[in-house]
Parts: structure tokens; sequence; C-alpha cells
């Protein structure tokens, strides 16, 4: 793989800009026809994932990239737009295709994670969540068997979780009608698993601890995406250590494009391989047994 541009280890090599760049959205000219883009698009990419990965603010930019303003604008730009999301759904797609399923799943897992914000997040989007002991946002995962990201939504940290993972599960259902039953920790049940029944015709299956268990173990739903014994690609990128986003929203995207990197990368190495520290994820085991979605 070659790269161009300051040669960072977040750099996209040739063969991912090649996924990347038919998504893209067209360029936006003015009534006559406008001016060509200025800076290239694989290097205000590549700009992103620096910031994603790295975690440094967007005015400390590398002076080798087009300038904060101009990567901050197309950050916006692509959220706003909708690509961002396109972007996501359509590499997800591929890289379960080329691990031998499904476009779609049949089955979810979700989770919460509460995380430090930086000072300068406003105050209207913080809370407390007294269960972790955690001043700043809460964020709610719903992630398939292999792992990948299928809804994602940032709250303050004070929302319960049988409260914030209403809106994941409502998405859920919405644009992935195949996905009959997600799997949860005991933080979700209570109402909660009776709401989506009631409310969203979904199974939402509770795993709990084994009797005999003594201390910490990872629990048979294996799709934590924080769980700390295994690790996640996403611990990897710095900007998701703590919330730095002003807006809620932005917050959300910055997660979608650390995904978008993790499986571009994934798929330029080859599949079906699995993620280090992933393969739990692919079979579940449920009371019933074991699943594979």
């Amino acid at each position: 793989m070659s790269s161009v541009g300051g040669g960072y280890p977040s750099d996209l090599a040739d063969e991912q800009w090649a996924l990347v760049e038919p998504l893209l959205p067209p360029a936006r000219v003015g009534p006559k026809g406008g001016r060509r883009e200025k800076h290239p698009r694989r290097r205000i990419l590549d700009a992103i994932f620096y910031v994603v990965r790295t975690g440094c603010a967007w005015r400390q930019l590398p002076k080798d990239f087009a300038p904060w303003q101009t990567v901050y604008w197309y950050f916006t730009w692509w959220h706003d737009d909708g690509a961002v999301e396109r972007i996501h759904d359509a590499l997800r797609s591929k890289v379960r295709q080329a691990d031998g399923r499904g476009a779609e799943p049949s089955a979810g897992l979700i989770d919460s994670q509460s995380v430090r914000t930086a000072d300068t997040v406003p105050a209207a989007t913080r809370g407390f969540d007294a269960g972790k002991k955690v001043k700043g946002r809460k964020r709610f995962i719903v992630t398939d068997a292999l792992g990948l990201l299928l809804a994602v939504h940032v709250v303050a940290a004070s929302v319960q979780d049988r409260d914030g993972a209403k809106r994941p599960l409502l998405w859920i259902g919405l644009d992935h009608p195949g996905v009959r039953k997600v799997w949860a920790d005991q933080g979700f049940a209570g109402r909660l698993v009776d709401w989506a029944a009631q409310i969203l015709g979904r199974e939402l299956e509770i795993v709990r601890k084994d009797l005999d268990q003594r201390g910490f173990q990872v629990q048979p739903s294996a799709g934590r995406w924080n769980a700390p014994s295994r690790g996640s690609p996403l611990t990897a990128h710095r900007r998701l250590a703590r919330d730095y986003e002003t807006s809620l929203a932005h917050s959300e995207t910055m997660i979608r494009w650390a995904m978008i990197g993790i499986m571009v990368r994934r798929l330029t190495r080859g599949c079906p391989a699995a993620w280090p520290g992933l393969k739990p994820l692919i079979q579940v085991r449920s009371h019933a047994g074991t699943v594979q979605a």
C-alpha cells in the first residue's frame, strides 16, 4: 500500500482511498459551474482521520494539511449532507459481505459508555452518571455480531440506560428491520424490555451473570464494544477517549468516522480475518443457545 502527503499512520492508503472516493458527494459548484476545489479531497480525509486518531484540536492540524478551517468546513458539510452515514453504511455492507454474511444483520447488541467531556462542551449537553461517577456524556452503541456499528446515540451522562436506549433501538427498527433480537446487559433490564416488545416488536434479551460468578467476567453478550478485558478498535482513537464536540450530533459523527477508518483497513487487509479482540462477537451465547448474526 502506498500513501501520499505527510505519511502519517492515519493517512489513507491507495486501496483505502479507492473504497471511499466513489462514496463522497459531488463537489459543490456555483450557478456558473464554480471553481474547482482547491484542496484534494484525499488530503481532507487524511486530516479528518488524523484528528480522530490523534485527538488533536482542529486548530492544531499539521501545516501540510489544508487549513484547519477548510478541513472543519468539509467535516461539517459531509455531516449535514448525511454523507458520513451513507459512506459508513455502504462500507459496513461491504465488510459483512466480505465476511460471508448478508448485507443486513439479523441480531444486534447494545451497550452504553459514559465518558468525560472537555471544558468547552456546553453544560446543557453534559450530566453526571452517578453509577459510573463520570461527569460528561453517555454513548449508546448498537452493533451487529461482528462489532460493526448499527446505531449510535450520544446524550448527557445523567440519562438512564433504559431511557437513552429507546432512540437507538427505534432507529434499528426503522433502518434494519431484519434485526429481531438485541442483546443487552442487566443495566437495560426492566420496563425497556416490555417497551421494545410492545412498541417495536423486537426482543431485547438481557444477558445475566452466572449464579456462581465471582468477580469481574465478560458477559456472554460479547458485543460490549468497550469491555475493558478485550478492548475495542474504537479505543485506539484518542479523539473518542474524551468527548470534545460542542454538538451531540458531531460527537456521533466522530464515532462514525472512526468506524469508517476501521472498516477500510479491514477491507484492505483481507476478510474474513477478524479484528483482534472481536472474535467473541461472532458467536453470541444466549439462554436459547449459540446464535450467529
